[in-house]
């Protein structure tokens, strides 16, 4: 066992970090002066992420690694803390999967089965799509429909074929993709990754020019049919809350019929000042020491800047295009 270096990607970026090899896992650190280490992408290992922690924290100092402390994070459906480690709880956004007609029926709201009608008649079809280099083409287009979403910049837009490819390659065999089309374009796709009995929504994009047709609905309702059909029992899609706990995204995922799901998340302390730092709260980064009104402010005019900037960027393009012809 010893330390080597794992490629990521953190905003979109390819970065470089440190790694080692621990019980067949890929363990990471993150963080300049309180290092953390995790298994990478932990979610999407098979299996449990670390059985036996002890034993896993002691084969990570005999790497070398250097790491301040050590989180892991249980799984679905183990909701119950079994370790007697420090822990706190990690909110996911999930549905149980039972049957398509329950979650329609007794989840999601009106206005959800109401989009997903108008999705239908408005000439949306939603299928199972091949990750071909057509497919990779289309996402590509999808991406650069704007720099900006959810109002921050978008780290997909403007990357070529051969990135998109690449990123979207990983765990082969447990990949699938779902395209909603119109008139034979691609507006809109879901990329599932399945965990055992989980499905892990890596990406749902869907062109804004489109949204009046509402594909990511359209999207939703039908992975929940394809988890049905393939014995899912859970479709997750990354976090219920964030920073906002009124942002759209969290109201989005209320209405589409999911839940919020505790999980608890274990912080093991493998130096002084990892416990001391643990102790301190400083394992959960800058943000979370912000109060959330000063928090929710700042994030407004975030939003604001990149929407100027947006405005901008477009009126200036105009204006060369003008100038041009």
């Amino acid at each position: 066992m010893s330390v080597g270096v794992t490629e990521i990607r953190v905003k979109g970026k390819p970065v470089s970090v440190q790694s080692a090899q621990v019980d067949g896992r890929t363990v990471l650190t993150s963080g300049k002066w309180l290092p953390i280490a995790a298994v990478h992408d932990e979610e999407l290992v098979e299996g449990e992420t670390v059985t036996d922690p002890e034993s896993f924290v002691s084969r990570l100092k005999e790497t070398g690694l250097k790491a301040d402390i050590f989180t892991f994070a249980q799984k679905l459906p183990k909701t119950t803390p079994k370790f007697k480690y420090h822990f706190e709880w990690e909110n996911f956004a999930v549905i149980p999967i039972t049957t398509f007609l329950e979650w329609w029926e007794k989840k999601t709201e009106s206005s959800v089965r109401r989009a997903v009608r108008k999705a239908t008649k408005s000439g949306i079809t939603v299928r199972v799509a091949e990750f071909n280099d057509a497919f990779i083409k289309d996402i590509v287009n999808i991406n650069n429909e704007s720099p900006v979403r959810q109002g921050k910049a978008f780290w997909h837009f403007q990357k070529d074929s051969d990135a998109v490819k690449l990123e979207n390659s990983t765990y082969p065999g447990r990949n699938l993709f779902l395209g909603a089309y119109y008139q034979d374009e691609l507006i809109g796709y879901i990329r599932l990754i399945y965990t055992g009995k989980v499905a892990s929504t890596i990406q749902l994009l869907t062109m804004m020019k489109h949204f009046d047709k509402r594909p990511a609905n359209a999207l939703i309702a039908k992975a929940v049919e394809v988890c049905e059909q393939q014995g899912i029992s859970y479709l997750m899609y990354c976090n219920y809350i964030y920073n906002d706990p009124k942002s759209s995204l969290t109201e989005f995922k209320r209405r589409n019929g999911f839940e919020q799901v505790l999980l608890p998340r274990y912080y093991i302390p493998l130096t002084l000042k990892g416990k001391i730092a643990l102790r301190l709260g400083l394992h959960r980064g800058l943000v979370q020491c912000i109060p959330k009104p000063i928090l929710t402010r700042l994030l407004k005019i975030r939003t604001s800047w990149y929407e100027r900037k947006l405005k901008n960027n477009k009126e200036a393009f105009a204006g060369q295009q003008c100038r041009e012809s």
